[in-house]
């Protein structure tokens, strides 16, 4: 059946392409500001690696709005839709440990690699050609599966908002992020990020607080619950404890859950968008700006979709809901529908239009962390390793503009392909674990253990991959005899495809590891990696290299002293990571899970409590907690505005200006804490 939009065409176009123009003249305008009064020249540095200065409050807001895709608000709340409120913490706890356990990761990149641009410069640092190659096929698959994912999803919820054709979508939706990417680099993503993490969150405590709070038709937990009673008594879930949509105990949940941790390991491990996040940081914030962003994410997932799907299940029954008085059909569910049609339902066009808004800010600042690690990888590990290793710094930021384009035509040219083929965001989110995650144990061996050879790093992925191919598809061949869509993105045969993906190195890497033997790798050609020469592009600005953020390397004591920072944290990651990964998937779920508990009202009720608050938290980790942080530079910054525009002072008087103040702040007086830093380090 056909439904009529929400909105017009003509309010769809004005946001993908009134919002877009915005973001991207506005990061014009950001760029222009930072290079005139805070001497951040668009070096290729620059535009990598944000000039590895980034605090840990625009870190969390960047790994947040990075893993905030257009499927961690559709899809969670489509899984909510199916299983009920298994779904939305499956999803989420399921997808926020990777983030936790990368922070290992992002430290050990930090200290074994500082110089490093994308993580696959390490690979080809430590093992050469061979592996080089194989991982960087499948990072670059890996960007692709979640590009894809992004504009594919983003589209479709854009097309059944607003009537606005599929095919126009998937093509003008990267417009804007393609024009302030190119103009500012990793940095304009990183600030977009924090723009878009502020809006995304207030709209989703927007549908929170309307859902369970001052809805005509909702309006509180006790009526949702009461709705979720009797649409399990009219439609009970098979698998579910007695059907219910209120347990934990959900067979197809607990699938998709093994099949979500599974496939979102190798979207984060192998994704260059996060290790580009990492070398962005400031040594020490890359540890407290992972664990803050793997924190007040999981909020997102698991309190839109408890909001939004089990809205969508209580509302489906009211003549508000746009499939009234059908069911939602599963293709729409899988394409990720439920969240706009339960927004429809609970705020009519004002839910249509946040529901736009949430879609367009995820598909967009997700999509510039991929432009970005695509570019950086195409720029450094193909063109500069392989073409032309001389390349100035002038000629690396050209490559990355001529890349950060083709990309984005490529990925929305093979988006249109797939929208004709049938294939959609939710086909393509369980799939993407079968076809990368052969590759996350090797490469995280590669940062943490010396002894894994080349063999076992470059043979391991290719191998696993076809293992996991064969027991994917072999699975769906004898589930349904049939390789169609359908049967091959059901729950069985993508479990079966993407354990084997996942598990199989850990048979491999040691197979190969006894056949040539254990390497005893000394981790100093990582150490090797050069930056980029700009002098080229900074002489041309007329600034100096000295004071371009990033643009120089430190001298040995600051080396020395970052790297015993790195070594702390890094202990501290392990304990941390480690501690939280079990109390999200073990000691909260398991209990419920087993004891087959159906929640009753009180518990239901604080258990929607707890998401609220949780979320109100992240808007202040991720949200104001950056505004605060880096108080310092924008008061800076607009007071040195003020003194531009006002004639007083000029940029240049105003740097000279900084310059005095900080030689004399620094002085030849080593400060206490570094006295301390270097005894530890002499002692040690």
């Amino acid at each position: 059946m056909a439904l009529t939009p929400a909105l017009d065409q003509g309010v769809g176009y004005g946001i993908v392409l009134g919002l877009g123009a915005a973001f991207a003249l506005g990061m014009i305008l950001v760029t222009f500001i930072l290079r005139r009064y805070n001497r951040e020249l668009q070096t290729s540095e620059m535009f990598n690696t944000a000039g590895r200065t980034v605090k840990s409050g625009l870190v969390g807001s960047a790994v947040v709005s990075s893993w905030t895709w257009a499927a961690t608000l559709l899809q969670s709340s489509g899984i909510c839709y199916r299983y009920g409120v298994s779904g939305p913490f499956w999803y989420a706890s399921g997808a926020t440990v990777q983030i936790l356990l990368f922070a290992t990761l992002a430290i050990e990149l930090k200290r074994r690699a500082p110089n490093a641009h994308t993580f696959l410069e390490v690979i080809k640092a430590r093992y050469g050609t061979f592996p080089h190659i194989v991982f960087m096929v499948f990072g670059l698959v890996t960007n692709i599966l979640v590009s894809l994912m992004l504009i594919v999803g983003g589209s479709a919820t854009v097309n059944a908002l607003t009537g606005m054709h599929t095919i126009a979508a998937i093509y003008l939706l990267p417009v804007g992020v393609v024009a302030y990417t190119l103009v500012g680099g990793l940095k304009a993503t990183i600030l977009t990020d924090w723009i878009h993490t502020f809006i995304l969150l207030i709209i989703i405590i927007l549908f929170s607080l309307t859902a369970y709070s001052t809805s005509d038709t909702l309006g509180s937990p006790s009526k949702v619950y009461d709705l979720l009673v009797d649409a399990a008594a009219r439609h009970p879930v098979d698998g579910n404890k007695d059907g219910s949509y209120l347990t934990m105990q959900s067979r197809e949940g607990a699938i998709f859950f093994v099949i979500n941790i599974v496939g979102n390991f190798g979207t984060v491990f192998l994704d260059n968008g996060y290790y580009n996040k990492a070398i962005a940081a400031s040594p020490v914030h890359a540890l407290p700006g992972y664990i803050l962003g793997g924190l007040c994410w999981f909020a997102i997932p698991w309190l839109t979709a408890t909001t939004m799907g089990l809205s969508a299940l209580a509302l489906e029954s009211n003549p508000s809901f746009p499939t009234y008085p059908d069911r939602m059909a599963d293709a729409d569910v899988s394409a990720g529908l439920v969240l706009p049609y339960a927004a429809v339902a609970l705020l009519g066009k004002g839910g249509a239009i946040a529901t736009l808004l949430i879609i367009f800010m995820a598909v967009t600042s997700a999509t510039s962390s991929e432009l970005i690690a695509v570019s950086s990888i195409c720029t450094y590990d193909l063109y500069r390793t392989y073409f032309n290793p001389a390349a100035s710094g002038k000629r690396l930021i050209y490559m990355s503009h001529v890349i950060v384009v083709s990309y984005a035509l490529f990925i929305a040219t093979f988006s249109v392909g797939l929208w004709y083929a049938g294939i959609s965001m939710g086909y393509l989110y369980v799939m993407m674990g079968v076809i990368i995650s052969s590759a996350v144990l090797p490469a995280t061996l590669t940062l943490i253990w010396s002894g894994q050879n080349k063999w076992a790093a470059g043979l391991s992925p290719i191998i696993g991959l076809a293992v996991a191919l064969i027991a994917w598809l072999v699975t769906a061949k004898k589930e349904c005899n049939d390789l169609g869509v359908l049967c091959t993105g059901s729950n069985n045969p993508m479990l079966a495809g993407n354990v084997a993906a996942l598990l199989s190195p850990v048979v491999l890497v040691p197979i190969f590891t006894l056949i040539f033997g254990v390497d005893k790798y000394d981790w100093k050609s990582m150490m090797a990696i050069r930056k980029g020469d700009d002098h080229e592009l900074a002489d041309a600005a007329g600034i100096d290299i000295e004071v371009i953020p990033g643009a120089v390397d430190e001298d040995s004591a600051a080396f020395a002293e970052e790297q015993t920072k790195l070594r702390r944290a890094g202990k501290i990651s392990k304990t941390t990571t480690v501690v939280m990964t079990l109390i999200l998937l073990v000691l909260w779920p398991m209990p419920l899970y087993g004891s087959g508990y159906i929640f009753s009202k009180p518990f239901f009720t604080g258990w929607v409590a707890v998401g609220i608050i949780w979320i109100f938290a992240s808007f202040i980790g991720v949200g104001l907690f950056p505004v605060f942080e880096g108080r310092k530079t924008l008061v800076h910054t607009f007071k040195s505005i003020y003194l531009d525009l006002s004639g007083k002072s000029h940029p240049k008087t105003i740097h000279a200006q900084q310059a005095i103040v900080e030689e004399k702040t620094s002085g030849n007086t080593t400060p206490p804490e570094k006295v301390a830093i270097k005894e530890e380090i002499s002692a040690s």
